[in-house]
């Protein structure tokens, strides 16, 4: 068995466990936890996925997250992930929105989370190539330029409806 997911339903409660790669395959819901990652002035934080990776090889994303584990919420998912990825451990997360996303490969429920991380990262570099923080104006110009993930424009379009 690979990696081992919740499948939920189309009201994001647990029907079953699964693995992930099949989930995928066959197309049934599970959880994805994300987190925006905002410095102390407020900047995102920008990467470049490790040309490695099985999902989105190269593509820049805004957000670090990854798949919430069997019996794992939103928030323990992310900030999981937030140590896997970048090396940051013991920052509060804070849920910002939750949806059904369609997704380009498979679709699953996005919870998106926000962090303020301060200090030095220690990014993985099976996962993260290159970083670096951006203002929310300069982020709306490069996902403009494409390369970014797709769900991830998706996620940055709800957010800054968000936000206002």
């Amino acid at each position: 068995m690979g990696e081992l997911v919740d499948r939920v339903d189309e009201n994001d409660l647990v029907i079953g466990v699964v693995d992930r790669a099949e989930a995928i395959e066959k197309r049934w819901l599970h959880r994805v936890a994300t987190t925006v990652c905002r410095d102390p002035l407020g900047r995102i934080l920008v990467h470049r996925r490790a040309d490695g990776m099985s999902r989105f090889p190269g593509q820049y994303n805004w957000l670090i997250g990854g798949a919430a584990e069997v019996g794992e919420s939103y928030e323990q998912a992310a900030a999981r992930e937030l140590g896997e990825e970048l090396g940051v451990f013991g920052v509060p997360v804070r849920p910002v929105l939750r949806f059904l996303c369609e997704g380009e490969i498979s679709p699953y429920w996005l919870g998106v989370h926000e962090a303020v991380v301060s200090g030095v990262l220690v990014p993985d570099p099976g996962e993260i190539a290159w970083y670096g923080w951006f203002e929310e104006g300069e982020l709306l110009e490069a996902v403009g330029r494409g390369e970014f993930v797709s769900d991830g424009v998706e996620a940055l379009r709800r957010y800054l409806e968000r936000q206002r």
